[in-house]
């Protein structure tokens, strides 16, 4: 795993916003996380993330 990549809890805390917010619009479809990992957790590139947010 690359390790500019962070969990969701801190994706979320980079963002302000809530951890489960940011699951809820990983769930709605609103973002996707850059890496799923094997287990289902979601690994961030915040500026990605960012750049997302900021294009929809």
């Amino acid at each position: 795993m690359p390790g500019d990549l962070v969990p969701t809890a801190d994706a979320a805390k980079a963002i302000g916003v809530d951890r489960r917010t940011l699951q809820r619009w990983v769930n709605e479809g609103r973002v996707k996380p850059t890496l799923t990992t094997v287990g289902g957790h979601h690994r961030w590139d915040v500026e990605d993330l960012k750049r997302q947010l900021r294009e929809r």
